[in-house]
Parts: structure tokens; sequence; C-alpha cells
């Protein structure tokens, strides 16, 4: 983020890492690679810590509430860095990040820790759309692609070494020991790039005009994020009471969530309406079958631990390899071709999970799905933030930012929402395990064959 940024369309020869970039770009890499470790390194400690605090029957609720705030989060710093640049969420967001560490560590009952984790769902979501805003605030169109790879690199890296660590540290230690280990990690590196961000941070940005949509009130976003809360509760279990929870939740989802979208959002209008939906299909995808099939290897292939974990590995290098691809090889390439090669992509780890249920198969066929989903999201998704920059003035890059944080959250709620829901009405009618496991697989095929039929209403100008 420097005092004077160069104009969206500018071309230019310097690199990421040239003089007039190679602040900006520093202190962006080192935020997505402190909150990733912070993020995705404690994920493997939280059924034992809700097992100690005896809080299992409330694990969904744990686990779940992270994505919920951050729509909230997400909200919150798409607007602030629209009035005052990027820098001051992105700061907050990251003193946000270590204070939550405290407050899971120091848990006595399931609901702090559940409130720790709602809170770093609240920071998660200000860093990750404050780090897009900036992007799109400090690079020129021409880099955006190369600086949106890198970040998306920094991000999964934290993943090939954070949860195996955290899992050893809470084996042979305490998962405690994981939580304030990582705040005292991350503090002194989150101070210095603080230190960065405010050096070099962007002169407030000019108002919105007039005929801009009006910015949703953070009372409406507070709705979706409880109402997303409280659906992830409702549907742990299927007695009436959860489902009273869940219809709860939906409803408040129904009301609230489409006035955190742009206008037309539902019906794919092109522009950044329809990049916004494409945002939350592709990730919903994903992310849901980064849910059943683990479920799968262990509960129908009996796949050791060590598989899964080699899966989320392979998952990881793949979409940072994807990534780097499209923004370094394919930087000319029509970003709403990417989308649909993503989208393409994802479906083939759809067919792939679904072909790992039969017995007749190799019983690890099913994690070869995660990987090549990956590849697919590595084109999909920093195709999907460029063309989204695109379609916005540089006022309003905070809007879109946000705009694709929430429906990013809302399409990982509502197609593993929907896909478990299929899943317990297979196993409710007396369906073989696997059965079901095939019915949810199929299910994501109409997602990404939607994706990839509305991609080309995202195109850019």
């Amino acid at each position: 983020m420097t005092d004077r940024a160069p104009a969206p369309a500018e071309a230019t020869d310097e690199g990421l890492f040239s003089r007039t970039y190679a602040t900006a770009t520093a202190s962006f890499a080192a935020v997505m690679f402190l909150t990733g470790l912070a993020a995705l390194a404690v994920v493997p400690t939280l059924p034992t810590a809700a097992r100690a605090l005896d809080g299992v029957t409330l694990y969904p609720l744990v686990a779940g509430c992270f994505v919920a705030a951050s729509l909230l989060g997400g909200v919150l710093g798409g607007h602030w860095a629209d009035r005052a640049g990027a820098h001051r969420p992105l700061a907050v967001g990251l003193v946000l990040a270590v204070v939550t560490l405290l407050v899971s560590g120091a848990s006595t009952t399931i609901w702090q820790l559940a409130a720790g984790r709602f809170l770093d769902g609240v920071a998660g979501g200000m860093v990750a759309v404050a780090i897009n805003t900036a992007i799109g605030q400090a690079y020129p169109e021409s880099l955006r692609p190369r600086a949106l790879a890198l970040m998306s690199a920094c991000w999964i890296v934290p993943s090939l070494v954070g949860p195996p660590l955290a899992g050893l540290v809470t084996e042979w230690w305490s998962w405690r020991a994981v939580f304030f280990g990582l705040a005292g990690l991350t503090l002194l590196p989150t101070l210095v790039v603080m230190a960065a961000l405010r050096a070099h941070s962007r002169p407030r940005p000019a108002e919105p005009a007039a005929d801009q949509p009006a910015r949703p009130a953070l009372l409406v976003a507070l709705g979706v994020s409880v109402g997303a809360a409280l659906a992830q509760y409702g549907v742990s279990a299927w007695d009436p009471r959860h489902l009273l929870f869940a219809a709860g939740g939906v409803a408040l989802l129904v009301v609230f969530a489409p006035r955190l979208l742009p206008p037309g959002t539902w019906r794919a209008a092109r522009g950044l309406p329809a990049t916004v939906l494409l945002c939350g299909l592709g990730s919903g995808v994903f992310f849901t079958l980064e849910a059943f099939v683990p479920l799968l290897l262990v509960t129908e292939r009996d796949a050791p631990p060590m598989v899964i974990g080699l899966a989320f590995t392979g998952a990881a290098l793949a979409w940072a390899a994807s990534s780097w691809v499209q923004g370094h090889l394919l930087p000319r390439c029509p970003r709403h071709r990417l989308v649909v090669a993503g989208a393409l992509v994802q479906m083939a780890a759809v067919v792939i999970a679904a072909v790992g249920t039969l017995a007749a198969v190799p019983a690890y066929t099913a994690a070869a799905a995660m990987p090549v989903a990956a590849v697919g999201m590595g084109m999909y998704a920093p195709s999907l933030t460029v063309l989204s920059l695109a379609h916005s003035p540089p006022d309003r890059q905070g809007y879109a930012s946000s705009a694709m944080q929430t429906n990013q959250n809302l399409g990982q709620i509502s197609v593993l929402g929907l896909t478990a829901a299929l899943f317990n009405a297979c196993l409710g009618v007396g369906s073989p395990d696997p059965a079901g496991y095939a019915a949810a697989f199929a299910l994501l095929l109409l997602p990404t064959a939607l994706a990839a039929a509305l991609a080309v209403r995202a195109r850019g100008a």
C-alpha cells in the first residue's frame, strides 16, 4: 500500500518485489502466512479441546462458528477499508487474531472456546477482505493475478506444516499449548507488520459516488452471521429442538443475506453479481468435498490417518501450483475462461469422489478427488477475485471484496448443509452408507455445472 498507487489499468514492467512494491508485497505475504498458520493449525486440536471441556455435543457449533463469524468480519473489514484504507482493518484483524488465540487457549467451558473461535472468524474475515482490497489499491491490474497467486501460496504453506505439528503438540503435550504457542509465535511478527502497514498506508479513499448502492448496515451482517451459526448448530442433530434452530437460522439467512450481496446476485446478473455468485458455488463444492471425502475414507474404506493427511497436503500443493500457473503462465487468458476450466476440473473431482464409493475400485481412489478439486480452485478463485476488482471502481473495491468473502462463506454453509441433509436422508430410509455418499457427491455436480454455464456472465470488459 504505497502513498501513490499506480492506476488500476496502468501497465508496468515492475515485479512484485521491485522497489515500488517490495514493502507492500512483503507485508501482505507476512500477513497471509501468519493468519493462515493461526487459522489452520488449531483445527486438529478442536475435537480434543471439546472432549476435555465436556462439550462434544456442541462440537459442530465450535467447528462452524469460525465460518459464520467471518461473514461479519468480511463486511466490517470491507466497509472500513472503503472509508479509511485497507491498512486499518488489516492491523486490527491481526491484533484480534492474537487475542482470540489467548481466549481460546484459556477456555474453561465449551462456550468460551466457541466464543474464541467466533472472534477468530471475525478477525479472519477482516484480514481476508482487507488483503484483497489492499491488492486492488496497491498494484496495477497487470500485477494483481501474481499478487493473488502469492497470497494463495502464503496461506497454503501453513496448511502443509501447521496441522501435523499441532496434532503432535496436542498428543504429546496439551491442546492449550497449541493456542498459547501460536499467540506467542505470531505476536512479534504481527507488531512488525503493523508498523510496516502504517508507514506505507494509503490515503483515505474518496467518498463513494452517489449512484453506488448503499453499504449494508453491520446489524444486517450480524444477522447473517448469527443465522449461519444457528444453521450450523441445527444440522448437528435431527431432533425437534435442533430442527427449530436450523429453521431459525435459515430464516435469518433468507431475510438478511441478500442485503449483503450486490443486487442481482441470485439471478447471476452480468458483472460483479455473477462473479459473487460463482465464488459461492465453487467454494461450496470444494469445502464440501473436503468434509465428506475424509469421512468416507474413515468410515467406509478404513483408510489410515496418514492417507487423509497426505490428501490434505496434496490439495494444498495442488491449489498453490494451479494458482501460480494461472498468475504467471496464463496472465493474458480471459479470466472467465479460467473460471470455466476450474469448474470443469471440480466436476471431474466430484466424479472421482463418487467412483471412490464403489467397492470394486481401490480404497484410496476418493482421496485423489481433493487435490484434483484444489487444481480447479487454484484457477477458479484468483480469477474471480481479479474479475471482482475489475468490475468495481477504486472506492468500492472493499465492498466487492466483502461481498465475495460473504458469498464464499454462504456457499460453504449452504452447499455443505444441503449435501449433509441429502446424505442423512439416504441413511434415514435405510440406504447403505456408500449409496448415501454417492448421492451426496452426485448432488455436487449441479453447482459445478451451473458455475461452468454462468462463467461467461462474469466476463470482464
